[in-house]
C-alpha cells in the first residue's frame, strides 16, 4: 500500500532538507513533491497566484504518487486555510493509516537562524518571513506529530522513517 509523508511548517523550518534526506533513505520509487518547486520552478508563480495555481497540480502529483510510488513525500508551508482541500484529498486517496504527517513547531527566531544558512537566504528575509508566519497552523483532519527546535536532522529523519516502516 502506498504511503504518504506530509512535512509542514513555517519558512526556514527544515522541511525541504528533511524531505530530501527521507527520499534518499527510502530509496528508489520515493516521490518528493516540494510545494516551493511546484510554485516557483514549475509554474513560476508567487503569492496569491501561486496559491491558486499550484493547488490543482499538487492534487495531480499526489494522485500520481499514490498510483506510482511506494512512498510519496509532500513538503511545504501549505497553510491550512489555503490547502485544507489538499489534505482532504490526501485522506481520500491514501486513508488515515497510510499517512504520516509532521509539523515543525519552531520559534520564529529559530526559523531565521536556519534560513540564514540556506542558499536562497538573500532572496527574502525577516520582514517577509514575519508576514508569512503562522503560529501552530495544524491541519486538524490529519494528526500531525511535532518536530521541535531540539530535534536533530538525522534523528528526525530516522524517526519518520521508522514511523512509516511500522505501517508497511
Amino acid at each position: 500500500m502506498a504511503k504518504l509523508i506530509i512535512l509542514r511548517g513555517n519558512s526556514g523550518s527544515g522541511k525541504t532538507t528533511t524531505a530530501k534526506k527521507l527520499q534518499e533513505k527510502f530509496g528508489p520509487n520515493t516521490m518528493l513533491i516540494s510545494h516551493d518547486m511546484v510554485r516557483m520552478q514549475i509554474l513560476h508563480v508567487w503569492s496569491a497566484e501561486g496559491l491558486r495555481r499550484s493547488g490543482p497540480l499538487m492534487v495531480n502529483l499526489l494522485k500520481y504518487g499514490k498510483q506510482n510510488s511506494d512512498v510519496t513525500i509532500m513538503e511545504g508551508i501549505l497553510p491550512t486555510e489555503n490547502y485544507q482541500f489538499l489534505f482532504e484529498i490526501a485522506l481520500e486517496e491514501f486513508g488515515q493509516d497510510n499517512i504520516s504527517a509532521y509539523y515543525y513547531e519552531l520559534p520564529f527566531e529559530e526559523t531565521l537562524v536556519r534560513h540564514s544558512t540556506k542558499p536562497n537566504r538573500d532572496e527574502f528575509g525577516e520582514t517577509e518571513m514575519r508576514k508569512w508566519w503562522k503560529e501552530k497552523d495544524y491541519m486538524g483532519i490529519i494528526p500531525e506529530k511535532l518536530i521541535y527546535k531540539e530535534d536533530a536532522l538525522e534523528t528526525t529523519v530516522e524517526r519518520i522513517y521508522q514511523d512509516v516502516m511500522k505501517t508497511m
